[in-house]
Formats: structure tokens, C-alpha cells, sequence
């Protein structure tokens, strides 16, 4: 009998939080993180103000998991991508794995403004969202790091300037990659997230009309900056080596 009521208040729990989280992604896109209250989500459920604190003690309890929830989300989302791609060209999976984090963020253009976006005032991400934010990157890394191991990548060469910083970068990131593989990978996960979120974010209206094209194109630019052949361009039966 103890043990069917400890279940049964867990999976009240389960379902409460759930609720709770959300009422708060329905607030993000229409008011926006600054604005997140755990009184006024509390109110929205028919919660006592003082009953939502035993969920989430603090406002900022309840957007590190609103967080998490969303880097976990996009990285199932790249990972999914990456596995489903398995056995296909190097620059054929990379553009598969960035068009399945645009297609997600399109989808959910409020969590990834919450991810993403701008900093939300008096808030700092814990250490906690380290694990689920690396998911994504290390899916696209991934596809590098098979592409090394079949003799397929060709960086180009390092300038002498960056090689301590990018073995420094290397030793925490790729250990058993080149070097010259961290600061490619940085660049070009800064110019990814950034053309993605210039979509999400309306700043190619009137501008780019041919997304999916354009956002093709420049995935092709990215995979030759980590050492990939383009999507199309792999030299194979019946093919042109594009190098």
C-alpha cells in the first residue's frame, strides 16, 4: 500500500512538472525569458504560489530546466540526423545532421531564442546544461571525427599564431582529432548557429527568398572549413573528386 502511494505521488509529480514547464514555454513565446514569473505560472494552473516552490524553488530552477529541456530536445533532434545518416558520405551526413538543427529551430523558435538568443537578464546558466548544450556539437563532430578515421578529412593547413591555442582547444574538446580540427569546428558552429538564428530571428526577410537553397550552399562553405567534402562534390563510382 506504502509503496502504491509513493507511486502514485511520483507520478503526480511527474505530471505537475510537466504542466508547469509547460505553462512557462507558452509564456516564453509570448512574453518572452525576462519575463518568466513562477507566481504567474502558478496562477495560470491554479496553483497557491507557495505550492509551485516545492516544483521549482526559483525562477531560475525553472529555466535551467526549461533549458536543458530544450539543448536535450535539438540534440536528439542532431543525433537522430547523425545515426540515420550512417554510412553515407562525409559531407552528405554533415549537411544531413545542420538541416535537422535548422528544421528544429524553425520549429521551435522561442527555445532556441531561450538557447541561443540573448542573455536573460540576472540569470547565469549552472554547469548543469554543460552536458545537454555539448549534445548538438558533438553530433556534427561526430561526422568529423568518422571522416578522420576513414582517411577523408583535409584540413587546410594552420597558421602558426593558433597552434598552441588550438591545441589547447584540441586537449579539452577533440583529444584524439588534429588540432586544427578545434578552431575550424568553433568557427564554423559560431557561423552555423548564427545563419540559423538570423532565419529564426527575421533578419533574412527581403533579403534570402531561397532559404533551403541558401542554407545548402552555405552548409557546403562549412564543411569544406572542417575538411569535408560538400554534400554532391564526394569523389566516388561515376563521380569527379572535387579537391
Amino acid at each position: 500500500m506504502t509503496s502504491t502511494a509513493h507511486g502514485a505521488r511520483a507520478r503526480a509529480r511527474i505530471e505537475i512538472t510537466a504542466a508547469i514547464k509547460e505553462e512557462a514555454r507558452r509564456r516564453l513565446a509570448e512574453e518572452g525569458a525576462a519575463e518568466l514569473s513562477l507566481r504567474a505560472v502558478a496562477r495560470t494552473l491554479g496553483m497557491a504560489s507557495s505550492a509551485i516552490y516545492r516544483y521549482f524553488p526559483s525562477r531560475d530552477d525553472l529555466l535551467t530546466a526549461l533549458i536543458i529541456d530544450a539543448y536535450d530536445s535539438l540534440g536528439e533532434a542532431a543525433e537522430a540526423a547523425r545515426d540515420a545518416s550512417a554510412g553515407s558520405a562525409p559531407g552528405e551526413r554533415w549537411t544531413t545532421v545542420c538541416e535537422a538543427i535548422r528544421a528544429w529551430a524553425l520549429a521551435h523558435p522561442h527555445e532556441y531564442a531561450l538557447i541561443y538568443g540573448s542573455p536573460v537578464p540576472g540569470y547565469a546558466a549552472p554547469a548543469t546544461t554543460v552536458p545537454a548544450a555539448a549534445r548538438v556539437a558533438y553530433a556534427l563532430i561526430d561526422v568529423v571525427r568518422d571522416a578522420h578515421r576513414a582517411g577523408e578529412l583535409d584540413l587546410p593547413p594552420l597558421p602558426g599564431a593558433l597552434e598552441a591555442e588550438a591545441a589547447r582547444m584540441a586537449a579539452d574538446a577533440v583529444p584524439d582529432l588534429p588540432p586544427a580540427v578545434a578552431p575550424a569546428c568553433v568557427a564554423v558552429w559560431a557561423q552555423l548557429l548564427g545563419q540559423i538564428g538570423f532565419e529564426v530571428f527575421g533578419q533574412f526577410t527581403r533579403v534570402v527568398e531561397e532559404r533551403d537553397l541558401f542554407f545548402r550552399h552555405t552548409v557546403g562553405i562549412l564543411a569544406r572549413t572542417v575538411g569535408l567534402r560538400p554534400a554532391g562534390t564526394e569523389s566516388g563510382p561515376g563521380s569527379q573528386d572535387a579537391r
